[in-house]
């Protein structure tokens, strides 16, 4: 069964580092040894840093950029309460992005709710919470840009 990687949220950093490698194994059919190629390291390394989760910040770029994803990137700014949206362009929302963002609202209350009745953990709650805002946040922005909608170049995050 294949992972719904636009709800995947980490709370760690290694879980985050873990999670990019994953991302690019299966969406990129990359192997590890792949991804420290185009890094421009040895396997070895990379293999070190996933295991410990003690990357060079200077490669964190490189690595999401070589995985396809930003989940190291995310998780930081999560960890230092920020939150961070893909910018959108003002284009029209489809069916589909307002179902994606229905499912991270109902995915968010639902957590609270299990949070608070005493089934859910700390960190499950605010990861969903987390996809709920970021998803928020999106809509926020491209109803500003809207009037002014600038090229959508296909970008991937």
């Amino acid at each position: 069964m294949r992972r719904n990687w636009k709800s995947v949220q980490p709370n760690s950093l290694l879980e985050a580092l873990r999670l990019a490698k994953d991302f690019a194994i299966e969406r990129r059919r990359l192997s590890v040894e792949r991804i420290a190629d185009l890094m421009g390291v040895t396997h070895d390394a990379l293999y070190k840093w996933l295991s410990t989760g003690r990357m060079p910040a200077n490669l964190i770029p490189v690595y999401e950029h070589a995985c396809g994803c930003n989940f190291v990137t995310r998780w930081l700014a999560a960890s230092s309460g920020k939150l961070v949206i893909d910018l959108p362009v003002g284009r029209d929302a489809t069916a589909a992005d307002m179902q994606a963002l229905q499912e991270q609202l109902h995915g968010a209350v639902g957590a609270l709710l299990q949070f608070y009745a005493g089934r859910a953990d700390q960190d499950s709650t605010i990861s969903a919470i987390q996809l709920g805002l970021e998803g928020l946040a999106w809509h926020r922005h491209n109803v500003q840009q809207h009037e002014t909608p600038q090229l959508d170049l296909g970008v991937q995050s």
